[in-house]
């Protein structure tokens, strides 16, 4: 866990990012050998360069992996929610045979049997709903109701509890007969409030929970070696310390779905804008309270529905961007680092968000399907930057058109530094002698 300094309030806003960064190079860990030591502070001064927008010794290397890792191996990716063995081995081997500058994570192949015993309905997941060697996919749909605000607004806590949670886990159906929690006040209603928790539906949720729960325990206790093997064994710092969302995609994706938010814009704005202004706090605290408990400052942002097309420049100001950088700016005051994964394009989206509000050399943005020449023309000097490799460039193309695509890329927007090379979306299916191309090159033509 991170420790927050006795001089805390004191420090500015680079000094807190500046400590976080030191404690997670330095890790007050056994290193497999001193070659894995000096490999692992190596590429975390890469990567502490160009946040800090400095010309690193070269170009960094962290590509965004999905399901690729399984394919690669030879299994399903829904043996690994079961097979933990099978889980260390794939992603082991994965992690040394192709040597990014930041660990390949296991963690993102959750564990089936919990997901099976709490019955979850808003996803589907390899070998239940999705074929057993792809990926997960969300299921659209309105598990939280146009008229459901008033409810959230009031307590987000208890609505997710009594409301959204019975709805998106069926196994905790029952937990919609419970009291509000904040009824246990005073002494002679604890019996009364407590009613609920005695009737046999909602006990034998609880206890369902309580299996699911000790499922997850099975699994991180396994993940945390297989991570292990990679950070101290090969020198691989993790870069995803957290995770957090954009309000508007924490409504839109599952909850309210693409087209129950699209009709609360017009519909309902005002209490849209309400529910996105109270999960404000709630996202600043998700990512800061899991990068301090990792004593890792990166926190992960998948952004979903503002690109370029799902909704005009007007509307972006209006509902998206207002909230993000409100969340953006909480983290940075914490002395993390948001990570954000521009998903789509962000073309029409660039004079908006390089905000002279958002203090320079705090983030790090790793755009997809954007012109990275504009990218750098805007970001260059204030942000960190990165990605754009097309996932279909990397399933057609040959090795020498991967190559020679990172090549352009490094010589169009790497040249004073700030500059991370990654793919634009989440790889699930590419050759390996492409993703060798990637990385490979980089690494040879990405020094400064």
């Amino acid at each position: 866990m991170f420790q927050i300094p006795d001089n805390w309030q004191k420090m500015s806003l680079k000094e807190r990012q500046a400590a976080r960064l030191q404690s997670w190079a330095s890790p007050e860990v056994e290193f497999a050998s001193p070659e894995a030591e000096q490999a692992y502070k190596q590429r975390a001064q890469m990567i502490i360069d160009v946040i800090n927008l400095e010309t690193p010794e070269r170009v960094p290397i962290i590509p965004w992996w999905g399901t690729f890792p399984a394919h690669y191996a030879g299994v399903t990716v829904e043996e690994l929610m079961y097979d933990f063995d099978k889980l260390g081995e794939t992603f082991r081997k994965f992690n040394a045979d192709f040597l990014p500058d930041a660990l390949v994570s296991c963690a993102l192949i959750g564990p089936g049997k919990a997901f099976e015993l709490l019955d979850v309905k808003n996803y589907y997941w390899p070998g239940h709903g999705t074929p057993p060697d792809t990926s997960y996919q969300c299921i659209e749909d309105e598990f939280m109701t146009a008229d459901d605000y008033d409810a959230f607004i009031v307590d987000p806590s208890n609505y997710f509890m009594r409301t959204y949670l019975p709805r998106v886990l069926g196994a905790l159906g029952p937990w919609s007969m419970l009291n509000p929690w904040t009824n246990v006040v005073e002494l002679p209603f604890v019996g009364l409030a407590l009613i609920p928790a005695g009737i046999p539906p909602v006990q034998q949720a609880f206890q369902t929970f309580l299996e699911a729960g000790q499922v997850i325990m099975e699994w991180i206790s396994a993940v945390g070696p297989i991570e292990g093997a990679s950070i101290y064994g090969l020198g691989l710092p993790n870069t995803i310390g957290s995770f957090t969302k954009a309000p508007f995609d924490t409504l839109g994706d599952t909850m309210r779905g693409t087209r129950g938010i699209m009709l609360d814009m017009y519909r309902q704005p005002d209490k849209l804008l309400a529910a996105l202004d109270r999960l404000v706090p709630i996202a600043i605290e998700m990512g800061v309270s899991g990068a301090t408990s990792g004593d890792n400052p990166f926190v992960f942002i998948p952004l979903h529905k503002g690109a370029d097309g799902f909704m005009s420049d007007k509307d972006f100001k209006k509902f998206y961007w207002p909230t993000l950088k409100a969340v953006l700016l909480g983290l940075i005051e914490a002395g993390t680092i948001p990570y954000l994964f521009v998903e789509g394009g962000y073309n029409s989206r660039l004079d908006i968000i390089t905000d002279p509000d958002i203090p320079g050399g705090h983030a790090m943005w790793m755009f997809d399907q954007s012109d990275m020449v504009e990218v750098k023309k805007k970001l260059g000097g204030w942000a960190t930057f990165g990605g754009n490799v097309p996932g279909s460039l990397l399933k057609t193309g040959t090795p020498q058109e991967v190559s020679g695509y990172v090549k352009k890329l490094i010589d169009d927007v790497a040249a004073d530094g700030g500059y991370i090379m990654a793919n634009g979306a989440v790889l699930d299916d590419s050759t390996a002698e492409n993703v060798h191309a990637m990385i490979d090159t980089a690494k040879e033509f990405g020094k400064y």
